[in-house]
């Protein structure tokens, strides 16, 4: 549903994104991450159409975004929640953007549900709003078509753990039933949580990319049993490399191999896990390491 192929940005003698390419396929949360400057949000400008690329194509649903007939009613974007007017209520703005996109005013009420603004607050002026609210009030713009794509930029910034918590699974619930998610966070513990896959930029080129569960896993396996000494002699019997820790055994084969093992050696288990594994922010600390703010100073 989305495709991004080569995409370069040139600032004169700046290269602010350097041949990038991914795709966002239906059904699925893409989490798009990069440290500050890494050229994340001018990706998805390029790709929403609001800047020209200098090279390369971005497109949405087998177009470019301007190419599309009303993108508005087809894919749901938020790049900027405050990017709001200030003097307008949240039903107005929402009100605005429905007749832009061209879906009837009923569906105002619908988005303002959906993303737990009450009538109160929708009467509220922007500019008394929280930011939490103004994220909330920016994902019912997103979703006031009938959207197939979201791109959506920190939509979790200013929003408490239940918040969060409700907008994961509203990303997911969209996924799930066909839809394709660009989601830009800094928040990688949930965008582990819901993404299915990953794409990481350092310096405005790509540094990773893939399936979240494929990035995070460790090499080997770590297990701890209630008879350490048996069960790696066991292992080492098949053939097996074996090392022996103060927290177990680590073997270099999958987990499955060495539950078999376990139950032929009559061996009780008490923990089984990738050997390694590593959550998305160590991950993804290593992979930018070189672009951390905190390193250079």
């Amino acid at each position: 549903m989305i495709r991004v192929e080569n995409l370069t940005k040139r600032y004169g003698r700046v290269t602010a994104v350097d041949g990038v390419t991914f795709e966002v396929g239906a059904g699925s949360v893409t989490g798009f991450l990069g440290p500050n400057g890494a050229g994340k949000s001018t990706v998805m400008r390029m790709l929403t159409g609001l800047t020209p690329p200098t090279s390369g194509r971005a497109t949405v649903l087998g177009r470019e975004y301007r190419d599309l007939v009303n993108p508005g009613g087809r894919v749901g974007v938020m790049l900027d929640a405050s990017a709001q007017h200030p003097g307008r209520t949240g039903r107005e703005a929402l009100v605005l953007a429905a007749l832009t996109v061209g879906v009837p005013r009923g569906r105002v009420d619908e988005v303002l549900r959906m993303v737990g603004l009450s009538d109160d607050e929708a009467g509220r002026r922007v500019r008394t709003y929280s930011l939490g609210m103004r994220q909330r009030l920016g994902l019912a713009g997103a979703f006031l078509g009938d959207p197939e794509v979201l791109v959506l930029d920190e939509p979790a910034n200013g929003l408490d753990p239940q918040g969060i918590h409700w907008m994961r699974t509203l990303l997911r619930g969209f996924a799930d039933r066909g839809g394709a998610v660009l989601l830009s966070s800094h928040l990688l513990h949930e965008v582990q949580a819901v993404a299915d896959d990953v794409v990481v930029i350092g310096r405005g080129r790509v540094v990773a990319r893939g399936a979240v569960a494929e990035l995070v896993a460790g090499e080997g396996t770590r297990v701890s049993s209630e008879d350490d000494a048996a069960l790696a002699g066991a292992l080492e019997a098949a053939g097996h490399a074996v090392s022996r820790t103060a927290d177990g055994v680590v073997v270099d084969v999958e987990p499955a191999v060495v539950g078999r093992a376990a139950l032929a050696a009559g061996v009780v288990v008490t923990d089984l896990r990738p050997h390694g594994a590593q959550g998305l922010e160590e991950l993804f600390l290593r992979l930018t390491a070189d672009d951390a703010r905190e390193v250079a100073a």
